[in-house]
């Protein structure tokens, strides 16, 4: 079986962010980072080389594979940012995030993450709610931190 090419990493986050080449990516980078220190009181570590991270679980799948990652995080891509939630519950109840989701403003979800133009497109107060939530839920549905 092979290993999850996302793991921590000692790459310097705030590097990372002043690395990122446009400088409006740069800035929105340097906003997500304080909402998300701000929500979930948690210093930030690089998962993998792109993935910037708060907290972390371990988790299995229902195929056996075993693995970690970041509770929540966010990736400053080139064409827009990635924000990486949990959107249920330790239930499996998507209501309450999606209910939030459709405030949010605008964006895409393909499957496991939300895209983000640009931090303007987006309401950062809902987000900061669906950061918390998600926070919480990963918490109550992988109590294991890593």
């Amino acid at each position: 079986m092979s290993e999850n090419k996302t793991q921590p990493t000692e790459q310097s986050v705030e590097a990372f962010i002043e690395a990122v080449d446009h400088a409006g990516k740069r800035e929105d980078a340097r906003v997500l980072d304080a909402l998300f220190r701000k929500v979930t009181g948690e210093e930030p570590r690089m998962w993998g080389p792109t993935i910037i991270g708060y907290g972390g679980y371990a988790y299995e799948t229902d195929a056996g594979r075993k693995g970690a990652i970041c509770r929540v995080g966010f990736s400053p891509r080139k064409a827009r940012h990635s924000l990486y939630l949990l959107n249920c519950g330790k239930d499996g109840d998507e209501a309450p995030f999606a209910a939030l989701r459709e405030k949010l403003g605008k964006f895409e979800r393909p499957k496991g993450c939300i895209y983000v133009n640009k931090l303007a497109d987006i309401d950062l107060g809902v987000l900061e709610q669906m950061i918390a939530m998600s926070w919480k839920n990963s918490k109550e549905r992988y109590p294991e931190e890593v």
